[in-house]
């Protein structure tokens, strides 16, 4: 692969790759706080419990969504590398 600069294709290669991460990032944060809402709703939890498993799946989505958005990346950085 040539060390200079990215051609066109390449750049948009990692513009499209970007943003898969981000949409598929915040898909997978969203299910996931959808998954601790319905706890709350199914169970019927209220009060200081509620707030909890909102915080928790909250922050659970926020680090499952990071998961993905590294892990894509990484990936496709080293498939760059690699030049495939």
């Amino acid at each position: 692969m040539d060390m200079g600069r990215e051609s066109r294709w390449e750049k948009d290669a990692m513009t499209v790759e970007v943003v898969f991460a981000l949409v598929t990032a915040a898909v997978l944060a969203a299910a996931v706080f959808a998954v601790a809402l319905a706890l709350t709703l199914a169970f019927g939890i209220s009060g200081s419990a509620k707030h909890s498993v909102l915080v928790a799946g909250a922050l659970l989505g926020a680090a499952a969504g990071m998961w993905r958005l590294v892990r894509v990346l990484l990936r496709f950085d080293k498939q760059r590398r690699l030049g495939r």
